[in-house]
């Protein structure tokens, strides 16, 4: 696990100064605390940071091939690379670390070329330097599990593993990309291959980038659309999910330093849980995070699953000087990021890497195995339509008027929701109307008018149309799965996760992710997903037998915070500064007056703007620390 940076000079007789990579590397040094490693060549400069997993003696970082003109610096874990390494070996390959899983992608790229990201197993970022055609070339994993940015330049290519390594140089341009705010502001996220700044890009999941003679070239190698559904009995696709998550799991174990889970009590990491201390020589090492409000705590669930696999458990209450954590925690994403479960994923993972350095995850499973709400709220309005669209209206202005309640979810928070989504998203974006925080409406009440003038030819919600019709197909539950893999997953959750983990130099590990284990749930129809109102309908039949029932049907609970209660009394103070009117008005972007009305409805408790709040509040933190 590693931080990587990389600079590719237009004038190819140029030597990069080794303090220009050095300052990209040290922007990085809590994703590798144990060592570091540059190599400065003519046009090229590539560097990493390193966090020891596998071969902690020889696995040092940038490496060559046995001639020394192909060099190599990434960031994962290889889960196959001993079957490369044997296949390269027989092919005439010359390895020089004992045990590296990095170096087996150096030969990979030397016998395969561009087709070698589609051989690999494991989540990575890779950037190899072949001074033999002066070619960069950068992959990153199927599911986006480890990030790459790059940018352009006058100078030439700037490749880093976050924003931050980019920023140190400043031939990088610093321009607000008014459209990616507007996409932040209404997903709370922005969706890759976009950020916050023109010019600067996030390579996507499961893409490589290539640099030649000075042109950039960006393709996708793995696409899960392309996987054809088969005819499963319920059975054969129960086992085959129960089979394909253990050999994940096992190969997931990889690593010379002390392991463990989170664990949430929910059923993604009870899977990883079980299945890990199935033939364990010790107990596993598991790791929660709770609340003192019991509508968001989920430790009781997380307990319950630690004394049923006897597992060595640490938990911890979230009870952090909670404006201290903004500060230290939202300016660390680079970027606008609005998750708020970013907070408790840092926690645990700090609880965590007091005990291990690496710790697997259920993320994955809700997109692949069907376990958001927003999947049955799309089923329900597609009934509701057909019998209540007129009452739309009527329904919408009673939602709007009912007062927000402190719970979690609970049955008035659900309608409001459910009915907002009905009533004001585009039908076309299918379930995703859920996932809008900020509609039309309220933009242009919230938005100043050269704000939305510079957005006028622009479609906020055109990605999510794209990778919906891409997905195309008549099951309509895969298709809304495929648009959480490619969109929700891999540029909200995958980031917040390794950003955090990274943040206490934790690495974490996704089983779900396993390529094999993501196109056998493709390979499924909603059906085997979804089933009379049961979510994760083949993945619950698969535990069946290894977890209780109890488990198995416990109602989703999602790792959030009680932000909206927080804004009223813990982060007040921070949210008047940050959203001042004179702070509003001198950015010139949103109007002033709307900002302040809307905290005044938030802190007196008439409505519940969280989610229009706290955005404002992580993106003028965001422009203080990087805009002029």
């Amino acid at each position: 696990m590693c931080g990587i940076a990389a600079i590719v000079e237009r004038d190819p007789a140029r030597v990069t100064p080794d303090a220009d990579i050095a300052g990209m590397v040290q922007a990085l040094l809590h994703r590798g605390p144990d060592e570091t490693g540059r190599v400065c060549l003519p046009g090229a400069a590539l560097g990493m940071r390193r966090l020891a997993i596998v071969d902690l003696a020889t696995g040092q970082q940038p490496i060559s091939n046995e001639t020394g003109d192909v060099h190599i610096v990434a960031n994962g874990e290889i889960y196959n690379f001993l079957e490369l390494r044997h296949d390269l070996e027989a092919r005439g390959h010359r390895f020089k670390t004992r045990s590296s899983d990095i170096e087996s992608l150096l030969h990979a790229w030397e016998e395969w070329g561009e087709a070698f990201p589609a051989k690999v197993r494991g989540m990575f970022a890779a950037v190899i330097w072949d001074a033999r055609t002066r070619t960069l070339f950068a992959a990153r994993d199927r599911a986006g599990e480890k990030p790459l940015y790059w940018a352009s330049t006058d100078r030439g290519l700037l490749l880093g593993s976050e924003l931050k390594a980019l920023l140190t140089r400043p031939e990088l341009p610093r321009a607000l990309d008014l459209e990616s705010l507007d996409q932040f502001l209404t997903f709370e996220y922005v969706i890759a291959p976009r950020t916050m700044l023109q010019g600067v890009h996030a390579l996507p999941a499961g893409s490589w980038l290539r640099w030649r003679d000075g042109a950039v070239t960006v393709e996708r190698y793995w696409d899960p659309a392309t996987t054809p559904l088969r005819a499963w009995t319920d059975d054969d696709a129960a086992d085959a999910v129960r089979d394909a998550l253990q050999r994940a799991v096992t190969s997931q174990l990889m690593s010379e330093v002390p392991l463990g889970a989170f664990l949430s009590g929910g059923i993604d990491s009870s899977t990883l849980v079980a299945l890990m201390s199935q033939g364990a020589s010790q107990p596993v090492r598991t790791f929660s995070m709770g609340f003192e409000d019991g509508s968001y705590d989920e430790l009781p669930y997380a307990r319950e699953v630690a004394t049923l696999f006897r597992t060595t458990h640490t938990e911890q209450l979230v009870t952090a000087d909670l404006a201290d954590l903004f500060e230290r925690l939202v300016p660390h994403f680079d970027e606008p990021f609005a998750d708020v479960s970013l907070f408790p994923t840092y926690l645990v993972s700090q609880v965590a890497r007091a005990h291990v350095t690496v710790a697997l995850s259920g993320d994955g499973g809700d997109e692949l195995f069907g376990g958001y709400d927003t999947y049955e709220a799309q089923a329900l309005a597609a009934r509701f339509q057909a019998v209540g669209a007129p009452l739309v209206p009527a329904l919408a202005a009673v939602g709007a008027a009912l007062p927000p309640t402190g719970q979690k979810k609970g049955l008035v928070n659900k309608f409001k929701r459910f009915i907002g989504g009905v009533s004001t998203a585009p039908a076309d974006l299918e379930h995703y109307r859920w996932m809008v925080h900020l509609d039309a409406r309220r933009k242009a009440r919230l938005y100043g008018g050269a704000f939305q003038a510079a957005l006028r030819t622009s479609d906020v919600y055109a990605p999510v149309r794209e990778v919906l019709a891409h997905a195309g197909g008549s099951d309509s539950l895969n298709r809304q799965l495929y648009a959480d893999l490619m969109i929700y997953l891999a540029s909200d959750i995958l980031v917040k996760v390794d950003r955090m983990a990274m943040a206490t130099s934790l690495e974490t590990r996704a089983p779900f992710l396993d390529v094999d284990v993501m196109e056998l749930a493709f390979s499924m129809p909603g059906h085997l997903k979804i089933r009379d109102g049961q979510r994760k309908w083949v993945l619950k039949r698969a535990m069946r037998g290894l977890l209780p029932e109890r488990i198995l049907h416990r109602k989703k609970q999602g790792f959030s915070i009680p932000l909206k209660n927080w804004l009223r009394v813990e982060l007040q103070p921070l949210m008047r500064d940050l959203l001042s009117p004179e702070r509003v008005a001198t950015r010139g972007l949103f109007a002033p007056a709307e900002v302040q009305a809307l905290v005044e409805a938030h802190v007196a408790g008439r409505e519940n703007h969280a989610h229009t709040l706290f955005p404002l509040m992580v993106f003028e933190r965001w422009a203080t620390a990087h805009l002029p």
